[in-house]
């Protein structure tokens, strides 16, 4: 399948993208990714969410911070972001348009892993991050249940004519992630997300689904398991200015 470039692949997804993502196993991803965000964040904070998509998870943000703005590539899922009454921009994560140190909190999900330049991606993101503020970035995690479903199943359409295999795709461990990041970030924590689920559909089933949910929940921060996690959540403080 001929690769698509990162705006015409969103472009087309973003008239599929929602389909399910509001209940079940979508929206508990979404959940576990919030609630993350919302344990650095407060009604003061200034929060950029690099790759908002639709917005479902910055309408979230938007009401518990001071002000939120979301940054997409892709006209299409700004659209939709837009008709949410979201404040959005639309612009690439490796030329964001903000002044260093604009935010006091980033957030990326489900998007680094797509974006090729990732060290370009991460200095930018840090860039607009002020010293002690925290970058909470989603990587796709190699060492995890997720990656081997991935190379097993068959591609998932994201329309009539594509599917998840035009878009270019990385895989990266915590070791390759702390190589990528600034010397300015240093990593506080990580949460695995997905650590136990194989298939997405098992959340809809009777009493499987909520068990699934509950033990990933538990799972998420467990110091032996949370390293698992299909998505690899780290959580960065950007260092004082005297320290780097």
């Amino acid at each position: 399948m001929t690769r698509k470039d990162n705006k015409a692949y969103y472009d087309e997804f973003s008239a599929w993208y929602e389909r399910g993502r509001h209940d079940g196993y979508h929206a508990f991803i979404d959940k576990l990714e919030t609630d993350l965000v919302l344990r650095y964040a407060s009604p003061r904070s200034r929060l950029l969410e690099a790759g908002c998509g639709t917005g479902l998870i910055l309408r979230t943000l938007s009401s518990r911070v001071g002000q939120a703005i979301g940054l997409d590539l892709s006209s299409g899922m700004l659209k939709v972001a837009g008709g949410r009454k979201l404040n959005v921009v639309q612009a690439s994560v490796t030329h964001i348009p903000f002044a260093d140190g604009a935010f006091d909190l980033v957030c990326s999900f489900k998007v680094l892993a797509h974006v090729q330049p990732i060290e370009k991606a991460l200095a930018e993101l840090g860039r607009v991050l002020r010293p002690s503020g925290r970058l909470i970035a989603e990587f796709y995690n190699p060492l995890s249940l997720r990656y081997l479903v991935k190379r097993l199943k068959p591609p998932t359409a994201i329309s009539l004519q594509t599917s998840d295999e035009a878009v270019y795709t990385r895989y990266d461990s915590l070791a390759q992630i702390r190589r990528y990041l600034p010397r300015d970030l240093e990593i506080e924590t990580v949460r695995g997300i997905r650590i136990l689920t194989p298939v997405s559909h098992l959340h809809r089933v009777p009493i499987l689904g909520p068990a699934l949910r509950f033990a990933e929940t538990q799972a998420a921060d467990a110091p032996g398991l949370r390293r698992l996690g299909g998505f690899m959540v780290v959580v960065a403080k950007k260092l004082p200015l005297e320290v780097h």
